[in-house]
């Protein structure tokens, strides 16, 4: 690595661009009442208002990934500050529901570029179980970032500020991370071949990696279902949904912080395993439990979701290095596709449980409470699945470890042709 590298300038501009991500996510979330009286608004263009954060995040990550190792990540996070700034322009001068389209679309791209360029970024500038514990510490501000731009979002709200002054908010951590990237020197990649497209197509061929392309779908939806329908879902249910949201990402930020020592104690495989474990415990807690007990399930729920996306990550970046920035884009895209995916399948679950249950003689708040635990149930077969998948990941790799190949770092030993 270029000793000019500041690493830890770097990766504070990083967490202040994923700050941007998170305020963009839970601000937009906060005036989304406001957009839909002022314009005239029905749910579903809001849907695809929304939906535009979803489908500018994964193609910018793909594109990203593609370009990484020929324009460098200087040049993907300037294409972020300029698609941030033109989106929070445009949302605010949008006028209507084809410019908040436009300019909803525009922040996703920038969010894409940010997830694009710092984590191979950091992956290169820390090594080993730093490299992990970075890793989770980066991500720990998506959902600390939601806390704390919902509760500015929530204040300005209370006092009467208008959705323009919200969105003006956006900008200061944007107008940071640029500070802080702002002429400095970015680290090479650690790994010989690892700039090399071929050899980062090649090394995606691994069944491995396309064991962990699978996972990720099913732990990002486990991660961004329940908690997109939280409010719909739990509305009845006793408890506040804003309140098990704030629970949630909360614990999920604290518990990022710590990663470094819990990935260290139990490796990647056995921390993803635990998370799948508690994300199951979690959900089905929230499938059958009501008002102060739908707490307690927000606690495991969190302690099984906080460690999934990060440590996917980070497990590519050292499992699987020659893959390079491009696997690790490809990894976080599927995660944010699949979200996309199946938003409107759970949305279908939904509808059908209340028409089951309405059959059945509920009606008002009972049925809205039977229909969404219902649902809730429905989505425990994601962990369920995952909790398999990594006990036989666990499996796998310890048992590669007992054929006599740890005299070699488990990376290089994951690089092998693969029986």
């Amino acid at each position: 690595m270029n000793q000019n590298v500041n690493a830890n300038r770097l990766f504070l501009g990083s967490c202040f661009a994923l700050i941007t991500t998170a305020f963009s996510f839970a601000i937009r979330a906060g005036i989304l009442p406001q957009l839909g009286e002022e314009f005239g608004l029905n749910a579903e263009q809001l849907g695809f208002i929304n939906s535009m954060w979803f489908l500018g995040f994964p193609i910018a990550m793909i594109v990203g990934g593609l370009v990484y190792h020929t324009v460098g990540p200087r040049i993907i996070m300037m294409v972020a500050f300029v698609m941030h700034t033109l989106g929070i322009v445009l949302t605010i001068y949008a006028g209507g529901y084809s410019g908040l389209l436009i300019s909803t679309l525009c922040i996703g791209i920038g969010n894409g570029c940010t997830e694009a360029a710092c984590n191979p970024m950091i992956a290169d500038s820390y090594a080993g179980l730093k490299m992990n514990k970075m890793l989770s510490r980066f991500h720990m501000w998506f959902p600390g970032g939601i806390v704390v731009g919902s509760l500015i979002s929530l204040v300005m709200t209370n006092m009467s500020l208008g959705w323009q002054a919200q969105i003006w908010i956006i900008m200061i951590p944007t107008v940071i991370y640029a500070f802080l990237f702002w002429g400095q020197a970015f680290p090479q990649p650690k790994v010989e071949g690892a700039m090399s497209l071929s050899e980062n197509f090649k090394a995606m061929l691994n069944p491995l990696f396309l064991f962990i392309f699978a996972c990720m779908a099913l732990t990002a939806i486990s991660e961004f279902g329940p908690q997109q329908w939280t409010a719909l879902i739990l509305s009845k249910s006793g408890a506040e949904p804003l309140l098990i949201l704030a629970l949630v990402t909360g614990l999920m930020a604290v518990g990022r912080f710590f990663a470094g020592p819990v990935i260290g104690q139990f490796g990647q495989t056995g921390v993803l395993l635990g998370s799948a474990v508690f994300a199951t415990i979690g959900i089905f807690m929230f499938s059958s439990q009501t008002g102060a007990m739908a707490y307690v399930a927000a606690i495991f729920f969190a302690l099984g979701v906080c460690y999934f996306w990060p440590t996917m990550i980070g497990f590519v970046a050292e499992k699987i290095p020659l893959s390079g920035a491009l696997g690790m884009s490809i990894v976080g895209g599927v995660g944010m596709f699949s979200t996309a995916i199946f938003q409107p399948i759970i949305g279908g679950w939904i509808d059908d449980h209340r028409t089951t249950m309405a059959s059945e003689g509920l009606t008002g708040d009972a049925l809205e409470l039977a229909a969404g635990q219902a649902t809730l149930l429905n989505m425990t077969t994601f962990p369920i699945i995952l909790v398999v998948a990594f006990t036989v990941l666990l499996f796998w790799v310890r048992a590669r470890k007992a054929k006599g190949m740890h005299s070699f770092p488990e990376s290089e030993v994951l690089q092998q042709p693969q029986l």
